[in-house]
């Protein structure tokens, strides 16, 4: 499970986006499989901040951890120092830090909401350059850690020295556009340093609904959704490239709304950093295309002399805002159950909904929260014994349990769960309810609003005795529909593109988050 959420999350390679796979073991079997990125730093530059990131596929907590950075391959050249307060750590020899973590680590549950993933970050750490670091020097930070009860890790990271660059996006631009039509955005980067920058690249974190025909030979694609483009062009000091993007808008795009689109550009050896956690877990690669080549300017033919890194990274993105016009609206469904057994048998509801369409939900973008939530209240003479991860009982109720769904709902597509309840008392046409579009004192302000077809939101959940010969588990208690489970592991959520999710698996997901709230944030 473990593996397989991380290829869930950086499966596209180019830039991280989400590529269906077939579940597999953990990584190496490991209960805990640790994470620390690759790092290239740019003579006289600010040190870099990074943390071990721990992963799991189970609730954990760990106590007594100790975490021990080994980089006596670069001993005189980087330094790695404690960053906050109340970590103790110590030098036994040089070249190498231990540290331990004053407080026990609890590893959480990871996005998306049930995804059975579990994850916390260690205390962080600076790692810095020493005078006699120069351009080309190259080694590896070995980062282990240990916790009670024999728990252990490692992971092997690369720590570069290269030149400072300074990459800058355009300004944010507007288009327009029906479900199933065309736009065009400008993408433009500028150097905003005093370096020539030799090579680059655009990952693209574009909403669900903007799709591509394009298939440039530079460009890797999840199907028809753009990921990434690498060139090979110098960007002198001073000076900016354009060129302009093809796309549209799916035909389920929900309408009226703002879709939002970014690209953000990076060094070759920052985007490699960043994306080198999707080869460690044997994810698969987006496909690259086979068309003509995407050029902002004509190509210099010059390969890059030395790693470069952006020393600014706060002004390194554009973005677009795709204004969907006309009306598409969506309709959710509620799939309620018929269950029988008898007094002290426990079946099972597989409850939910189905988005009829036409057009998809999409929070992902914006509020980054479940698209809609859904009651599910027990039929009198019943009680749970099993209940969805993603589900918890109304506050002042002991029967009415609320269901966060996925933040994409695809239409056409359907979204069930499954309760196991015990009949403890067989009452003929016992109803319960399922109820989708249910209200949430939520963040973002709760749930889907502006269902078309209100009237099929609500279903019932009966229970009656069951047949002569009955009293056995029904298994999927009569359900209707026939999707995957709630939330969605696999497809259709598999065409999902974007840096956000890989960000999140690395580590800094605050920076979606602070992007579209036009914070700076440094990686």
């Amino acid at each position: 499970m473990l593996k397989h959420w991380l290829r869930w999350l950086t499966g596209l390679g180019a830039a991280g986006a989400l590529v269906a796979a077939s579940a597999t073991p953990a990584v190496a079997a490991a209960p805990i499989a640790p994470y620390f990125q690759d790092t290239t730093l740019a003579v006289g530059s600010e040190p870099a901040t990074r943390a071990l990131l721990l992963y799991a596929n189970e609730p954990t907590t760990l106590s007594k951890v100790s975490v021990r950075y080994d980089y006596r391959s670069l001993a005189n050249k980087i330094t790695v120092v404690s960053e906050e307060d109340g970590q103790r750590c110590t030098a036994p020899e040089p070249g190498v830090l231990v540290c331990e973590e004053p407080f026990d680590v609890v590893l959480y549950e990871e996005p998306p909401l049930g995804s059975g993933i579990y994850r916390n970050g260690l205390k962080r750490v600076r790692i810095g350059l020493t005078e006699d670091a120069q351009p080309g020097d190259s080694g590896d930070v070995v980062v282990s850690f240990q916790a009670a009860g024999g728990r252990s890790g490692s992971y092997t990271s690369r720590v570069r020295v290269g030149e400072g660059v300074d990459l800058a996006g355009g300004p944010f631009t507007t288009a327009s556009a029906k479900p199933g039509g065309k736009f065009s955005v400008p993408l433009v980067v500028a150097n905003a340093g005093d370096r020539t920058v030799e090579g680059f690249v655009a990952v693209f974190d574009l909403a669900y609904s903007i799709r591509t025909t394009d298939r440039f030979s530079n460009c890797r694609y999840a199907d028809d959704h753009l990921v990434s483009c690498q060139f090979d062009e110098e960007i002198p000091v001073g000076t900016g490239l354009a060129a302009t993007l093809k796309l549209e808008l799916a035909r389920d795009t929900y309408a009226p709304t703002n879709q939002s689109g970014y690209a953000q550009f990076m060094t070759v050896a920052d985007f490699e950093d960043l994306t080198k956690v999707r080869k460690a877990v044997g994810a698969r690669a987006a496909t690259p295309g086979s068309g003509p080549k995407l050029t902002l300017a004509k190509t210099s033919g010059a390969t890059r002399q030395a790693d470069q890194t952006d020393v600014n990274p706060g002004n390194d993105y554009t973005g677009w805002t795709i204004k969907a016009t006309g009306t598409n609206g969506t309709d959710l469904a509620a799939i309620g159950a018929a269950l029988k057994g008898t007094a002290g048998t426990v079946v099972t509801a597989t409850v939910g909904f189905r988005n009829n369409g036409p057009a998809t939900l999409d929070n992902v973008s914006e509020e980054y929260e479940a698209a809609t939530h859904t009651d599910v209240e027990l039929p009198p003479g019943t009680s749970a014994v099993e209940v969805p991860k993603n589900c918890w009982l109304r506050q002042d109720s002991t029967r009415t349990y609320l269901c966060a769904s996925e933040m994409l709902l695809v239409a056409g597509k359907t979204y069930t769960m499954a309760f196991r309840l015990r009949i403890d008392k067989v009452i003929p046409n016992a109803r319960g309810a399922v109820r989708v579009n249910a209200p949430c004192e939520c963040p973002a302000g709760g749930g889907f609003k502006a269902d078309i077809k209100p009237a099929n939101d609500k279903a019932a959940i009966v229970v009656n005795a069951a047949q002569s010969g009955g009293g056995q588990d029904d298994g999927d208690g009569g359900g209707g529909g026939g999707g995957g489970s709630l939330p969605i592991t696999g497809a259709p959520t598999n065409l999902i593109a974007g840096l956000g999710v890989l960000l999140l698996v690395t580590g800094a997901g605050s920076y979606l988050i602070a992007r579209r709230r036009n914070s700076r944030f440094v990686a």
